[in-house]
């Protein structure tokens, strides 16, 4: 990026609440503009008494006393001040409130102090406009401030101590939210199995004792402790360690290590209930998605019927074999179940698996060869478009796998799975899925299983959805796919 463009962003990134309290003083003028013109040029509702008209002028002044109220309302309801990785929904309602005063106030105060013949109308049509432009300006912030994270501005570069299971659930949501700006530089662990070992791209930095080292070669801006309680004397001494070297340092309450997808948090007054939930889809989570899969596998269906007989025939006059590979994969709990596919390799491949061990490209128990030799001429366009899953639409339908899930398993690589590595079979295997939409095979099997079980712990029809949306791209340009 040219010099220039680097300053701009650092720039945006400084001053990015300034400006974005900025654009919302000038759209609350706009709005009282466009309420002004709808009113009286346009004579929305009624016609305007020619004694009555009142020019932009007045409104104008108006609106810069409203702007400057707003951004006060804002500032109050803490608008600018949204926590790191808030939702939206959250940042809405405190805009819902903030535009409802300010309307209010506004109203009341053309009643107290202005003559009957200013619009009412002009102060309820400008409220529900600020509401309005206000909100599209923040959805643009919350754009911007992805686009700048990814470019590394306002990224905060976390450690964690320990490498247990909450460790674990942190490293997934960081991996399946990028958006959220943390990066994980690695973590801390006594256990030689654990902190010596690097977990995906999450670097195993050796026992708790070099967190002092960690700290200053890594940069760290924040320390995540997730150590049991039992464990408080260290957790004092590590929260010591980190408030002398200026570094923020967080933990994770002890009663959390019932593992965070179990636990369920509601505030009543401001006092937290915590209740343990059961793992895994909820009848009604699953009939929703069941529901789903039927009605857009359908639709799915008539519009790969025609491509499937294309690419069936093409198969046939490429190579000798049955147009469809069966392999049976593991499902939802373990269970096994006939898998579809259309060829894409010689009818022996498999017999020749074991002479190609040596090439193996991937990680941890799958197999994977980029360049595989056994792949026909149309197989290479098959897998590199992903198209020789689509008869899997019928395992959809037999209620085998689902549109999207985690990737189904063979058993061989099952039974090598560490017990953390299960909790991704607490669900259908899908036809796509949140690692496939997040590099597929560019990812390593660590990876791959974190994301497969923050989409098993954070499942919703929406998240489906952006999934299904977002593998058509992923389709089309191939990417990660061999």
């Amino acid at each position: 990026m040219p010099a220039y463009g680097t300053a701009m962003l650092k720039f945006i990134h400084r001053y990015q609440k300034y400006l974005l309290a900025g654009v919302d003083a000038l759209l609350v003028i706009l709005a009282f503009y466009l309420a002004w013109y709808l009113r009286y040029e346009r004579q929305w509702y009624h016609t305007v008494d020619p004694a009555s008209y009142t020019d932009f002028s007045f409104y104008f002044q108006i609106g810069v006393i409203a702007a400057g109220f707003t951004l006060l309302i804002f500032y109050l309801q803490g608008v600018y001040a949204m926590p790191r990785g808030a939702s939206f929904f959250a940042e809405f309602s405190r805009l819902f409130t903030s535009s409802a005063v300010v309307t209010i106030v506004l109203m009341v105060g053309n009643y107290m102090f202005q003559p009957l013949y200013h619009s009412r109308l002009v102060y309820g049509m400008a409220g529900g406009f600020i509401l309005l432009l206000t909100t599209l300006s923040h959805l643009g912030n919350r754009y911007l401030t992805i686009r700048l994270r990814k470019k590394g501005f306002g990224t905060r570069r976390i450690l964690l101590v320990g490498a247990g299971e909450i460790s674990r659930t942190i490293m997934r949501t960081l991996l399946a939210e990028p958006a959220l700006g943390y990066e994980v530089l690695g973590f801390l662990d006594d256990n030689p199995q654990k902190g010596q070992r690097d977990l995906g791209p999450f670097q195993g930095l050796g026992p708790i004792d070099n967190l002092p080292q960690a700290l200053v070669e890594n940069q760290v801006d924040e320390v995540i402790v997730t150590l049991p309680w039992q464990y408080h004397r260290r957790i004092t001494s590590i929260l010591n360690q980190c408030n002398r070297m200026n570094v923020r340092a967080r933990v994770v309450p002890d009663v959390l290590q019932l593992s965070l997808d179990r636990v369920d948090i509601e505030v009543l007054n401001g006092i937290p209930l915590i209740s343990v939930k059961q793992p895994g889809f909820t009848r009604a989570q699953f009939a929703v998605k069941r529901a789903m899969d039927l009605t857009l596998g359908a639709l799915g269906l008539i519009l790969a019927l025609p491509i499937m007989g294309v690419l069936a025939l093409a198969i046939k006059l490429d190579s000798p074999g049955p147009v469809l590979f069966i392999q049976t994969r593991v499902g939802r709990n373990g269970k096994h179940f006939k898998a579809y596919k259309f060829r894409s390799m010689i009818p022996e491949a498999e017999s020749l698996k074991p002479q190609l061990e040596a090439l193996n490209e991937a990680d941890g128990p799958i197999f994977k060869i980029k360049d595989d030799p056994r792949l026909t001429r149309v197989g290479r366009f098959l897998r590199r478009t992903s198209l020789d899953e689509l008869p899997q639409i019928f395992n959809v339908f037999k209620g085998e796998m689902s549109l999207v899930g985690p990737r189904p398993a063979l058993p061989e690589e099952v039974e090598r799975y560490e017990p953390w590595h299960r909790k991704r079979l607490q669900a259908l295997p899908g036809m796509t899925g949140l690692w496939q939409v997040s590099g597929r095979s560019n990812l390593s099997f660590d990876e791959m299983v974190m994301l497969d079980i923050y989409y098993v712990e954070n499942w919703s029809p929406g998240l489906d959805i952006a999934i299904l949306l977002r593998t058509i791209p992923k389709v089309i340009i191939g990417e990660g796919a061999y």
